[in-house]
């Protein structure tokens, strides 16, 4: 089946503005930190919802948009201590058993270790899933094509939608991350991406003196 086209609704911008855009969006993300330390201040669940609807405008193969977000607040105290109980478990593990030696030596530096304290105190989590396939209405299965690929892109969406409405966020990644299917009541098949951290950063937050690498170290003009 061909799908209709339509128009592009597009508006053009001269050189100057084109640049003057460009730099300007470069300096917003160049300020933009993990954050692991948060203040006990709500955020209005629209902007929530408008930032994943940023996300879920994302490119994706064969536009089957293989995602799914589950934002979870502080309504519910509970759960969000199931989750902090649940990932700091993995943690606990992984830092115990399964990290290789070099991986904890990357981490070091950062002071990381498997207490997970912002899980409860941060006002929002979104659990990002990949969707691998989907159904026809008939029911046979669709597989999704670059799905992982697609829900990364779509995540890189929803980091820069909420710096840019003003607050911080932290990629956290438990591994195994299974339990957010049992608790956030996802279907087995779907698999969780990453779990992130949303709210304003603590009056007394500090982060790593790091750097970014020099453009020149990533980038190659051919």
């Amino acid at each position: 089946m061909t799908l209709r086209m339509t128009p592009l609704t597009f508006s053009a911008v001269d050189r100057d503005e084109l640049l003057t855009r460009a730099v300007a969006f470069h300096q917003s993300m160049a300020r933009r930190r993990t954050v692991r330390d948060y203040a006990d201040r709500d955020v209005p669940r629209e902007v929530i919802e408008s930032a994943i609807a940023a996300a879920a405008t994302a490119p994706s193969g064969a536009n089957l948009q293989p995602w799914h977000f589950v934002a979870v607040g502080r309504d519910d105290m509970a759960l969000r201590n199931r989750i902090r109980v649940e990932a700091e478990q993995e943690e606990r593990e992984f830092y115990a058993s399964r990290a290789p030696q070099e991986w904890l030596e990357a981490l070091a530096p950062l002071g990381t270790d498997w207490r997970k304290p912002f899980l409860e105190v941060a006002p929002w989590l979104v659990a990002v899933f990949v969707k691998p396939f989907s159904h026809h209405a008939d029911g046979r299965v669709m597989k999704h094509y670059y799905a992982v690929e697609s829900v990364g892109i779509a995540t890189g969406f929803l980091i820069a939608a909420l710096h840019q409405a003003g607050l911080a966020t932290l990629t956290h990644t438990p591994s195994p991350m299974g339990f957010l299917n049992t608790l956030l009541d996802r279907p087995s098949h779907e698999r969780p991406f990453l779990l992130l951290v949303v709210g304003y950063p603590a009056d007394d937050a500090q982060v790593p003196d790091i750097a970014r690498k020099p453009l020149a170290d990533v980038l190659s003009f051919k």
